[in-house]
């Protein structure tokens, strides 16, 4: 993927990864649209930034991403990257019968929502040269964390749907996954102070410095998410899942 003068599409651009993602690529000389549920939060992330634009989405919507494709490629013809990072974390105890409301949310959130919005803009990625996709996934793709199985599985199926994509695409579109680890952001309460969490700015800097790699790396793995990636090659998944479990 090129670094510079793309126009890229951010999903849950307004906060956290997305955003601090959003304003590396807009500093390196990208039109950048983010791109949430919150305007007044879009709208301030994107102040002052010339060339950085806010456009308000619920990607649990089929018919407002449906209407959100149309007006984006009207009002930005040479978008040619997206990025698909909007997604929710919530915490379930799966041990009795229970109210699945969160669970359905998570995966209409982080498994549908992408999907609807990759195939609203496919046609116009297929069409544009150095198009790429971008799926936000998580460390937990590789070994869940017990106290968010939704959420953990939520991650593995997009992980392996972005294995198919870049297999159905190559030669089209540049298909490309960013697994972080815990990184301090407020996708759950209180993580943003987390000692043992990865600063924001850090993980940010370290993902920007793997995209200028050429090529760009299929995956997008920071060091700290190698224990996670690398925990069934090493045949370590068990104590993996052991010490997530202590969490």
């Amino acid at each position: 993927m090129k670094t510079s003068g793309n126009t890229i599409l951010v999903s849950g651009g307004g906060s956290g990864i997305g955003l601090a993602l959003a304003q590396r690529w807009h500093d390196a000389g990208n039109v950048v649209i983010i791109t949430g549920r919150n305007a007044a939060k879009l709208e301030g992330a994107v102040a002052g930034r010339a060339n950085m634009h806010a456009m308000t989405l619920d990607v649990t919507d089929p018919a407002a991403i449906a209407a959100f494709a149309a007006d984006v490629l009207a009002r930005f013809p040479a978008l040619n990257v997206l990025v698909n990072n909007a997604g929710v974390m919530m915490y379930e105890q799966a041990n009795a019968k229970r109210d699945l409301t969160d669970a359905e949310t998570t995966l209409v959130t982080n498994i549908l929502g992408p999907i609807r919005l990759t195939d609203a803009l496919i046609g116009q990625l297929a069409a544009q040269a150095d198009s790429a996709i971008i799926n936000v996934t998580s460390g937990l793709a590789f070994v869940p964390l017990p106290k968010a199985p939704t959420y953990s599985a939520s991650k593995a199926a997009m992980h392996s749907y972005t294995q198919a994509l870049r297999v159905q695409l190559k030669g089209q579109v540049e298909v490309i996954e960013i697994a972080p680890p815990a990184v301090r952001t407020e996708l759950t309460p209180g993580q943003s102070t987390r000692d043992a969490y990865m600063p924001l700015d850090d993980y940010a800097d370290e993902v920007m410095t793997l995209f200028a790699q050429v090529p760009t790396p299929p995956e997008i793995l920071v060091r700290n998410v190698l224990p996670l990636r690398n925990a069934e090659a090493n045949g370590n998944v068990d104590a993996v899942l052991e010490m997530l479990a202590s969490l």
